[in-house]
């Protein structure tokens, strides 16, 4: 009986096995297949789109593995290199008749990205490329793109309001109260407004104060960039009385917007679609308003990065910054910090560049991230420092190490300041009849205690901590920057800056894209700009990563596009999903934090990040 039991056994383990075997030799199979399948087809004539429906950051996060397969809706990411890159050599190429930007489904960018992109469109437009945009309706941040074009569509049942950076943050100090949790915060910095939420009903007015500098410089330069592009649009107008031009249409916004000039021709899909294949030339075996396409995916992967000459190291700092490790799109300490000295052990890097796009985040990684960093420097090797978006809190610590700092006017850096949050649930125990009690053998046993509260002797420790962290911070901006410690801390206390004014007060140097930041670098090396090559050190995509982008196949037509009242629909779940992506960091913050408040209201949609995926989750399981 033990012989037929043991047969049985190994029989039901050989087909578990054949059957593991088999799944990855299909998926194997699959990946090859897909993997192998864009760039096989020969770019012909057309249109190059760029469908923009996501958006635009420094680091896309990795997919999930079968997120497609399942039906779960995951936001795209477009990288800003590869997008720069696609208008740049579209520009010169004769197989480009014209390049089209569909923005119906953008979702975001920060400033400086704007601003980077929308120059490359405007150098396509120089060439006397066409270029047509085309939405239901645009946003602020979709038009600064669409004012390059030469010509700018909008639908006519859609149209286009301003609003300007700004708005509503939530507070929950009042829901806090009446859940019985305590707010234990310890910080340094008059303007570190990132406690705030949970620790007041409204905005301090320090941090109003910051807020307005920095949005009104912000919309200065949308204003400034737009107004070049479209001279003779009337956007001061529509900016200051919307309501009666559009009163003046009748309420017909896509009329208004064409009567001032912001957009050049109203028409459904079907109409731009025949604009276009008038210039591209006509896809006959699709319905009418097809054209000859030239797809994103295909094109920027028929003109990749250039692999020769000498190498110059650029590390990426993308994201949250984090403890441990973390896929791309997080700026986890302990991946970067094996990226940068893998770079330096395995690659013949004769200079780096640390590109940042990051609002801060933990301490602790933010230094374990420097100290990294350098060791470029104890090589040797020249550092430059690019900022993309924002470069702030623990964005700007990392930065430290640099021999100079590149940055655009619409970057976001500084908040030059650190805190800590603890909450306590000793209130809301009681509420319900718990106590806690017990034997302590020093001043600290048990401390924090989450059930009973912190002592005061807990609380001092901990706020003497954080005020040693935020001297460090001071030295070290201090002695990178060739300021005096009180100089630095005057304009840091959490002060967030635009590039420009960083630049006028001495956190930046120069102005400049990271392109311009790698020229940097190799003439510091003394090497010849037009002969080196950009090493990106970053950790390549896992293969079920790849083979999950390889089920996007880009063709996706479910997109659509929404007016105001879509956008008030969208602005509305984004405000749901921040406030549980809130109490999820109220909850789990566990280490000292330099981050950034203002700057998630200025970026890419909410919508993108982990709060929708969180907040997703939320819903699926109460059935909603």
């Amino acid at each position: 009986m033990k012989l037929v039991r043991g047969a049985w056994k190994l029989l039901v383990g050989i087909k578990d096995a054949l059957v593991l075997i088999a799944m990855l030799l299909f998926f194997g199979l699959v990946f090859a297949a897909l993997n192998a399948r864009p760039g096989t087809k020969a770019i012909k004539d057309g249109a190059l789109v760029l469908d923009l429906n996501g958006s635009i950051v420094e680091q896309p996060a990795e997919p999930a593995a079968f997120a497609a397969l399942s039906g779960q809706n995951t936001p795209k990411q477009f990288r800003l290199r590869d997008v720069v890159r696609a208008i740049d050599t579209a520009r010169t190429d004769g197989r480009v008749k014209a390049l089209v930007l569909d923005l119906d489904g953008f979702t975001g960018a920060y400033p400086a990205a704007l601003g980077e992109i929308g120059d490359a469109i405007a150098r396509v437009r120089a060439a006397k490329k066409p270029v047509l945009a085309y939405a239901t309706a645009y946003t602020d941040g979709s038009y600064r793109l669409a004012a390059n074009a030469s010509e700018v569509w909008v639908n006519p049942l859609g149209g286009t309001l301003f609003m300007g950076p700004g708005g509503n943050q939530l507070y929950y100090k009042g829901l806090i109260d009446k859940l019985g949790i305590t707010t234990h915060v310890y910080r340094v910095g008059r303007y570190k407004s990132f406690v705030e939420p949970y620790t007041r009903t409204d905005q301090s007015d320090d941090a109003r104060a910051a807020s307005q500098a920095l949005y009104g410089t912000l919309y200065d330069q949308w204003r400034e960039a737009v107004a070049k592009a479209r001279p003779k649009a009337q956007i001061a107008q529509f900016l200051a009385r919307p309501d009666a031009l559009v009163l003046a249409a009748n309420g017909d916004i896509a009329t208004a917007n064409l009567r001032a000039g912001i957009v050049d021709k109203l028409g459904d899909r079907t109409a731009f679609g025949k604009r276009v294949a008038a210039i591209a030339g006509a896809d006959t075996s699709k319905p009418a308003g097809s054209f000859n396409t030239i797809t994103y995916d295909s094109w920027v992967k028929a003109n990749p990065l250039p692999t020769g000459g000498d190498a110059i190291g650029v590390l990426t700092v993308a994201g949250d910054i984090v403890d441990g490790e973390g896929g791309p799109g997080t700026a986890a300490g302990k991946m970067i910090e094996k990226a940068m000295l893998d770079g330096l052990a395995k690659k013949n890097l004769k200079a780096l560049v640390v590109r940042v796009d990051s609002p801060g985040g933990s301490v602790l990684a933010s230094e374990r991230i420097r100290l990294a960093i350098l060791e470029a420097k104890k090589k040797g090797l020249p550092v430059v420092v690019s900022m993309g978006g924002l470069a702030a809190s623990g964005g700007y610590w990392v930065s430290t190490p640099a021999d100079v700092i590149f940055a655009e006017p619409g970057t976001i850096t500084g908040s030059i300041g650190i805190f800590g949050i603890i909450p306590t649930f000793e209130t809301a125990l009681a509420k319900i009849g718990v106590t806690t009690d017990g034997v302590k053998t020093t001043p600290l046993s048990g401390q924090p205690d989450v059930t009973g509260g912190t002592t005061p002797m807990f609380d001092t420790l901990i706020q003497a901590g954080i005020e040693n962290g935020y001297r460090q911070f001071i030295a070290r901006v201090a002695a990178s920057r060739k300021l005096s410690p009180a100089r630095v801390d005057a304009i840091g206390q959490g002060r967030v800056w635009d590039g420009g004014t960083a630049r006028q007060i001495g956190l930046v140097d120069r102005f400049g894209t990271l392109k311009d930041a790698i020229a940097e670098a190799a003439r510091r090396a003394k090497l010849d700009p037009a002969k080196i090559h950009a090493e990106y050190l970053e950790k390549p995509p896992g293969v079920l990563a790849q083979l999950a982008a390889g089920f996007d196949t880009g063709d996706d037509d479910t997109t659509t596009g929404s007016d105001a009242f879509g956008r008030i629909a969208l602005d509305r779940r984004q405000m749901v999903a921040r406030a549980v992506g809130d109490m999820k960091r109220l909850a789990t913050s566990g280490s000292i934090q330099a981050r950034c408040l203002e700057c998630g209201g200025i970026g890419p949609s909410a919508g993108d990040g982990g709060d929708a995926r969180l907040l997703d989750l939320l819903l699926a399981r109460i059935g909603l």
